[in-house]
């Protein structure tokens, strides 16, 4: 997680520059497109990820949280008559909390909820002598003749730790493919929006 931190320091000057330069609605236009790349690549993820398969999209993710913070910002309270920003701010970063509540709330609800179906969908391939599945999940052993694993009987604990893992790890996926598709979703409110005016402080 430093990567995306490190780079939203590193953008963050660049942003501020093109924000007065640049019409924030195309500014925003590109930082939901980056952004909502960062969240795709993510979702196809596997359980042996690590730092070099996820930097890419932590980088991605950095660089167009950026853009979908301070353009935003502008095209909300530019229009508003000065003495009336000020409770435009708070209004604004009181939505921003509300909507990052409601995505966590969100994420946590697939992950969880997903979780046990993917796992359990699994596992009935696996009874049934799916070899794809089994290299799916990556069991480091032969899959025992078709019939032979019940779902109900100790031979179950013998994969539970490598179904578990491929379960969380295809909800978390999910999650992230959730993610991106609200990100890109949210590009169809951008023609809506007017024209911003130059922001005063």
């Amino acid at each position: 997680m430093l990567v995306t931190g490190v780079t939203q320091l590193i953008v963050s000057p660049l942003v501020v520059f093109l924000d007065r330069h640049f019409d924030a609605r195309l500014l925003t236009f590109i930082g939901l497109v980056i952004f909502g790349s960062g969240l795709a690549i993510s979702s196809w993820e596997s359980g042996n990820a690590d730092f070099h398969e996820m930097i890419l999209p932590q980088v991605l993710r950095g660089t167009g949280i950026m853009f979908c913070l301070i353009p935003p910002t502008r095209l909300a309270l530019s229009g508003l008559p000065e003495e009336m920003i000020p409770d435009g701010s708070a209004l604004f970063n009181l939505m921003r909390n509300l909507g990052g509540a409601v995505g966590i709330a969100l994420v946590d609800t697939v992950i969880w909820q997903r979780s046990p179906k993917l796992a359990a969908e699994a596992a009935m391939k696996l009874a049934a002598g799916d070899t794809a599945t089994a290299n799916a999940i990556g069991l480091p052993f032969p899959l025992p003749p078709a019939g032979s694993i019940k779902l109900d009987g100790p031979e179950i604990e013998l994969v539970r730790p490598y179904l578990e893992t491929y379960a969380l790890t295809g909800a978390i996926n999910e999650a992230w493919f959730l993610l991106a598709a609200v990100t890109f979703a949210a590009l169809f409110a951008l023609p809506l929006s007017r024209p911003n005016k130059a922001f005063r402080s």
